[in-house]
């Protein structure tokens, strides 16, 4: 029987963890300090959220690592955010199980973004929509060889297994995977997330062309405080 309320939307979930001092972003020290590069990050994934609000048409999700964090990620939320515990031997097992509990939940399609590329433009998540109209799979490959974003409208979970993860291979073994699998894949732009000093330095630049109401909460981390 068809539920009264129609068919669910697509739903978009940011892969989040709760920052914490001394395992975020360590990358990133120097120039920052440890506090500091969780603030940044913490910045960063609030952003994430606020612009994904924003989107139409999806459902938004936020998966979160760890499982205990969960409740921590109420007050910045929406309010029909759904909030999904997470916890694997790495990020491809994390993104498996979101997506395989999305789809089974009735999402016609599920896609994943990161939380650390604030900058990400919001048109490339309306394209990863629609092009799952076509494909089977929907990838955003980091300029560092990582992806950005991945999606599905079907459970792949050999899509997940085999992969170096945190390495610079990570979208071409995906794309090898993608093909020995007999999969289609829509290829969006590449962009950047931000996990050394370089891509601050680009963050920065970035800022000082972008609407003063853009990216408010990393916006105020960097005016608060003077990056070397």
């Amino acid at each position: 029987m068809p539920s009264r309320r129609g068919p669910k939307r697509p739903a978009l979930v940011i892969m989040a963890k709760r920052p914490a001092v001394g395992r975020t972003k360590t990358r990133m020290c120097p120039p920052l300090e440890p506090a500091e590069a969780a603030a940044l990050y913490g910045a960063m994934l609030q952003d994430t959220i606020e612009a994904a609000a924003r989107l139409d048409g999806v459902q938004l999700a936020i998966a979160v690592t760890p499982p205990e964090a969960t409740e921590e990620f109420r007050p910045m939320s929406p309010p029909d955010a759904l909030l999904l515990p997470v916890a694997g031997a790495d990020i491809g097992d994390c993104l498996h199980q979101v997506l395989v509990h999305l789809l089974a939940e009735g999402h016609p399609k599920a896609i994943a973004i990161d939380s650390d590329s604030p900058t990400l433009p919001a048109g490339y998540l309306h394209q990863a929509v629609a092009l799952l109209d076509e494909a089977d799979v929907v990838l955003g490959p980091c300029e560092d060889g990582g992806y950005y974003l991945i999606g599905l409208k079907q459970s792949q979970p050999e899509l997940f297994r085999g992969i170096a993860w945190s390495t610079a291979q990570v979208t071409a073994q995906t794309l090898a995977r993608a093909e020995a699998l007999g999969l289609t894949v829509a290829l969006l732009p590449a962009w950047y997330d931000v996990d050394v000093a370089a891509d601050l330095d680009r963050l920065q630049g970035e800022l000082a062309f972008l609407p003063d109401e853009a990216l408010r909460h990393t916006r105020r981390f960097l005016m608060e405080r003077v990056i070397v």
